[in-house]
């Protein structure tokens, strides 16, 4: 077996290299699933960090019982990516910075704020390709690395957050047998989830591109906090995916931080690792340390700018601290543990120009 291929017990096992770094507390979390009923195999991806009483980052297999408390409250969330028609030979962030203009939406009482980016690790990102690896690829998919892309990464807002709360307030977190009507209702509330994170990552980009003057060619949009039916040896299972993008998709991209690369991906599928692979770096430290940490050493006009010559919007004084690129781990370890264990083929790196989160106030 791969040397990146680490087997913690007879149903849990995960992807990391000998450089990438795993919360003990998230492992112990892994293993917990590992023993819910009807549970026949959990994978943790390189990504694998502490969630509220199960990991984000793994994917979980399951006979006949669903878990909505393994996809979280985030249902459908997820990455889109778009080709826009900026020119990266006429790029100016300054210029950039004030055409982005505001997609906050005021607090009208709507109830799940369609068209909006969100609080915690969303954002979207004004990106450029700064190397090809595979340029057969990136030709096939008809990329154009003189043009500027843009990522988003958001999901389902209140919508997903209401379903689960509707979940755990009637069964807590025991899981429901697959036929049951509860199962049925959760399963089409959930798909309805997915549509919505969907359209929602579609409408981000439209607000945005149409503030910046351009048009978008979408690459890809694929969820990574969701429920699928899967057939494996001829045998119907359920492969809930919290943090953890699908391998049956054509075309991934697995974002660092915000002062990191994010890698443009084509995935392998392995049914032994549940034909998943990571949704981004990973935290390394839990939100409430981040401001403790760093407020010391860095305003928040610091914060605006990252190693990588990027610029940081957010004007939220306790997310651009939750949010800092030290709090996450480094995207390049988890892309060597994925090419390690053989499901991903790298396309390309790019690099971030304009990071978007919040513009406060509306």
């Amino acid at each position: 077996m791969d040397n990146s291929i680490q087997v913690l017990s007879d149903k849990a096992s995960l992807i990391a290299s000998k450089n990438t770094w795993i919360e003990g507390l998230a492992i112990q979390q892994l293993l917990t699933t590992a023993d819910l009923p009807n549970m026949v195999k959990v994978m943790g991806m390189p990504d694998l960090h502490p969630g509220k009483g199960y990991p984000i980052g793994a994917a979980y297999l399951s006979r006949e019982i669903i878990y909505p408390a393994l996809i979280g409250s985030d249902i459908g969330c997820g990455m889109g990516f778009w080709q826009t028609d900026i020119n990266l030979a006429k790029l100016s962030i300054d210029k950039l910075a004030k055409k982005i203009g505001n997609i906050d939406l005021p607090d009208t009482h709507h109830k799940y704020n369609l068209g909006t980016i969100g609080g915690g690790n969303h954002f979207a990102e004004i990106q450029k390709v700064s190397k090809i690896f595979d340029a057969t690829l990136f030709n096939h998919y008809q990329l154009n690395a003189e043009k500027l892309f843009l990522l988003v990464h958001s999901g389902s807002r209140g919508l997903g957050h209401a379903i689960l709360q509707n979940q755990l307030s009637r069964f807590g977190y025991q899981g429901l047998a697959d036929n049951s009507d509860d199962a049925l209702r959760y399963l089409e509330k959930h798909d309805n989830a997915v549509a919505f994170a969907q359209l929602n990552r579609q409408v981000v980009a439209d607000r945005l591109m149409t503030n910046l003057n351009t048009q978008g060619q979408e690459v890809l949009n694929v969820c990574h906090n969701f429920l699928q039916k899967v057939t494996i040896d001829k045998q119907s299972y359920w492969l809930h995916r919290k943090g953890a993008s699908s391998a049956m998709d054509e075309l991934v991209i697995v974002p660092g931080s915000r002062g990191d690369y994010s890698y443009l991906v084509k995935p392998i599928q392995r049914e032994d690792l549940l034909m998943s692979l990571a949704h981004g770096a990973g935290r390394k430290w839990r939100r409430a340390d981040c401001k403790g940490k760093l407020e010391n050493r860095y305003s928040m006009q610091e914060l605006k700018r990252t190693k990588l010559g990027s610029r940081v919007i957010c004007e939220d004084s306790s997310l651009i601290f939750e949010e800092a690129p030290q709090a996450y781990k480094s995207i390049d370890s988890v892309i060597e543990s994925m090419q390690q264990a053989n499901i991903v083929t790298v396309i390309a790196q790019l690099t971030p120009i304009l990071n978007y989160k919040t513009q406060g106030g509306h």
